[in-house]
């Protein structure tokens, strides 16, 4: 069976001394640089959500949620056996191992924290942040593949690879699957919703978009992408990725038929023209505003 060759390419970009610079690491890092600037122009969309100093502010409480819960549901979703015999090894962050889901736990709760210190309405905080999440997501998936990590099923489509570590079969990189789907689909239907006033004006709707776009997703890419070895398939052939993926999209459809049923508030006509608010030229900024 005829397979493209996996471009090998080395996890480590720049190495000096012990001091090493690897492909997932600048994912990671300049997934929440991208984030942060487009974050900034979208909370200042009319209904203001927040200011781009509070996004700022919010750019530390988002990385540690990330990193924290990520890598806190690595342990509890994926290896708890293990680490229930070596629990200190939880702390070693530098042998890898993160979980989206705990991520976006993590994520979740320092938002909700810090939207309520700030006196900012959360969902209203929460649709603008959630549009730019995508982004991390696509670098990152990159990044597996670069590792040539996370690979995906046996399959004899023509441009299968053999990955490293996997075995001589050829299989789906379904890394690249998944940056396309939650990476670059995603982030398009996010950034078309959230361009719309009348959107804006609901909130729960970006969102709840995220949360059942991400879940479907996922969903849809683990159908290529192998399971972990020592989880294997789960209740009815289901992964781990999908089962933990359901829960969002039920959340996520929950919340964009809440925000449907409560209306729209203060917003302007579906098709109105709505520019960007600049701090300083007489609008009101603060939390009660979206």
């Amino acid at each position: 069976m005829l397979a493209l060759p996996f471009p090998m390419i080395d996890p480590v970009l720049v190495q000096v001394g012990p001091f090493a610079i690897r492909w997932y690491a600048l994912a990671y890092i300049t997934g929440i640089l991208l984030g942060w600037r487009l974050a900034r122009r979208l909370v200042a969309l009319r209904p203001v959500a927040a200011t781009p100093e509070q996004v700022d502010d919010f750019v530390t409480w988002a990385t540690l949620g990330i990193i924290l819960g990520g890598r806190l549901g690595y342990v509890l979703f994926y290896r708890l056996g293990y680490y229930l015999t070596a629990p200190w090894e939880a702390l070693y962050l530098w042998h890898g191992g993160m979980s989206f889901h705990g991520g976006a736990l993590g994520v979740v709760l320092a938002l909700f924290v810090f939207a309520r210190s700030r006196k900012l309405d959360v969902l209203s905080f929460a649709d603008r942040v959630v549009c730019v999440v995508p982004i991390g997501l696509f670098l990152g998936r990159l990044a597996n593949f670069v590792n040539g990590e996370l690979w995906g099923r046996v399959g004899d489509v023509p441009w299968a690879m053999v990955f490293p570590g996997a075995g001589p079969e050829p299989r789906h990189p379904s890394q690249l699957y998944q940056a396309g789907l939650e990476g670059l689909a995603l982030f398009g239907v996010l950034m078309w919703l959230v361009s719309r006033p009348g959107v804006r004006a609901r909130p729960g709707v970006l969102s709840g978009a995220f949360l059942a776009g991400y879940g479907v997703a996922r969903i849809i890419g683990e159908l290529f992408r192998q399971p972990d070895a020592h989880l294997g398939f789960l209740f009815a052939g289901a992964t781990m990725g999908q089962l933990l993926s359901l829960p969002m999209v039920a959340i996520g459809v929950w919340l964009m038929l809440r925000a449907r049923r409560r209306g729209v508030s203060g917003a302007q006509p579906l098709g109105a023209r709505q520019e960007p608010v600049t701090p300083g030229l007489g609008e009101k900024h603060g939390g009660e505003q979206g």
